[in-house]
């Protein structure tokens, strides 16, 4: 499938810990090559902190202000990405469906990874090896523009040719759990 040359609208979910390969990511695809609008929570400091305990009013937060202009997640996954109790939220948020149209779903493996990352558990219920009967996709991270731009394509239109495939369940990660590669809790 070749790249439609759409901008798509995406919502990046990603660890903090990896925020220089997330701008990285963001300067080349983004704003250099054009293939896709970021929407980004915490893409600056004037941004807004969503600090809460609240799960629910956390959600609608990140749905209103990151995820309802958006059509494709991308969670960009670095060592301890799988860890994050917010990009579970925003997984989820991302597949909800009934009022809402789900986004697309893409992880891509940060390149300090060596094209291997830990799934988070939510991705990973939604994603299969070899891409058959799932609604994720799971990438190395792209050679190209259009390389970047035909998996956009793809999550965008999974939104209706793949929305049976979602398995999103209820429960949520209340906290940060142990970090596979470092052992740790951040």
């Amino acid at each position: 499938m070749a790249w439609t040359g759409i901008k798509r609208r995406v919502f990046i979910s990603h660890f903090r810990g990896d925020r220089k390969e997330v701008d990285d990511f963001i300067n080349h695809f983004a704003n250099n090559l054009g293939i896709f609008t970021p929407y980004v929570l915490g893409a600056n400091d004037n941004d807004e902190f969503i600090d809460s305990t609240d799960t629910d009013y956390v959600m609608k937060r990140i749905r209103e202000k990151y995820l309802s202009d958006s059509t494709v997640t991308i969670v960009l996954m670095g060592s301890c990405t799988h860890s994050r109790r917010y990009v579970d939220w925003e997984i989820k948020s991302s597949l909800r469906q009934g009022e809402y149209i789900p986004n697309g779903l893409i992880g891509i493996v940060l390149p300090s990874q060596n094209n291997s990352a830990y799934l988070p558990s939510r991705f990973e219920r939604n994603w299969k090896s070899g891409h058959n009967e799932c609604y994720a996709r799971y990438w190395s991270y792209p050679t190209s523009g259009n390389q970047l731009g035909e998996w956009i394509d793809d999550a965008f239109n999974s939104r209706t040719s793949r929305k049976h495939l979602i398995d999103n369940p209820q429960e949520m990660m209340k906290y940060n759990s142990s970090c596979k590669t470092h052992n740790t809790t951040h």
